[in-house]
């Protein structure tokens, strides 16, 4: 089931927060494996810098474990950004929103745990879950 989930980087980031009450949970949903795209990776890298203001190596330690707890990253391709296009213009997501579901589909995840994204809604075979609800 673990290659099912695929992460939006919001999770990513609660999980390695101070202070912050969705961290537990975010810990937890990582901690049982998942998928992420590279786009959640420089999202991430983007948010830790520039909103938590941590410096290079908490930013790459950070990264580390991301890699350790997930294993590989999925790339972002031409088929992916033309499928995000096709899904941001029909679904009226955001782009990167879009991008962040036109991943999970490539990589045959069912399931997007995401804050950001509509709990229960479905693209395809793909259903969008916030995991801090309830």
């Amino acid at each position: 089931m673990p290659a099912e989930r695929f992460f939006d980087t919001n999770i990513l980031i609660y999980a390695f927060a101070a202070n912050d009450s969705r961290s537990a949970r975010a810990e937890a949903l990582i901690a049982d494996g998942g998928v992420i795209g590279v786009q959640v990776l420089n999202e991430f890298t983007n948010v830790t810098r520039r909103k938590l203001t941590w410096d290079w190596k908490q930013v790459e330690a950070a990264l580390g474990v991301i890699e350790d707890l997930l294993g590989p990253v999925r790339p972002l391709t031409a088929e992916i950004h033309a499928e995000a296009v096709t899904l941001a213009r029909d679904q009226r997501l955001s782009f990167y929103d879009a991008l962040i579901v036109a991943a999970a589909a490539d990589v045959g995840c069912r399931l997007v745990f995401s804050e950001d994204l509509q709990h229960g809604r479905k693209f395809g075979a793909v259903t969008i879950e916030n995991p801090f609800l309830g």
